[in-house]
């Protein structure tokens, strides 16, 4: 029989799309408050995956990924999926988002992201927010499972993930946590 213990605390990471700078600075100042300060921002790269986003956000929308300092347990993921809708809802102008922020948390073995949808391939978390198994490391690399979005399953995605996880190992060591 196995022992119940606490889950080892992983890294907050948010892909945003946005497309108002304003709206997305005052997204982050917004996160910032709640999850403290980034240790990582992408570079903002065009977002051309798909037209889904572009009747409520317009066509030049921006793709960029954050990840906070500060270590999360796992197990808040539904918490913060709820924030982040809230910060979203509230920076929309005539009920259209001008940012979108999808919260994930990196672990040493994997990624996962939170949803609102329900799919044969997410796991029911709480409060009507699912978790979705994104990336999962293996043979020294993230991989992509059928279902992982193009734009995470795309290899900078990856090495970007890669380099994140080599992170927060680091710091999981230096807190004694592994």
């Amino acid at each position: 029989m196995g022992h119940e213990k606490a889950f080892t605390s992983e890294r907050l990471v948010v892909g945003v799309l946005s497309s108002d700078e304003g709206a997305e600075d005052a997204a982050l100042d917004a996160m910032a408050k709640l999850y403290g300060p980034l240790c990582f921002r992408s570079a903002k790269e065009p977002f051309l995956w798909t037209k889904y986003y572009c009747p409520e956000m317009g066509e030049n929308i921006l793709r960029s990924y954050w990840a906070f300092e500060q270590l999360i347990d796992p197990s808040g993921l539904a918490s913060i999926k709820r924030a982040t809708d809230a910060i979203e809802l509230k920076l929309a102008e005539n009920g259209r988002r001008k940012v979108n922020l999808d919260p994930g948390m990196l672990g040493t073995a994997r990624f996962c992201l939170a949803t609102t949808k329900d799919r044969s391939h997410r796991i029911p978390l709480a409060d009507g927010i699912y978790v979705e198994l994104t990336l999962i490391y293996e043979r020294g690399e993230f991989r992509a499972l059928p279902w992982t979005y193009p734009d995470w399953a795309s290899e900078p995605v990856r090495r970007m993930m890669a380099e994140l996880r080599t992170g927060l190992l680091a710091e999981l060591r230096r807190l004694n946590l592994l």
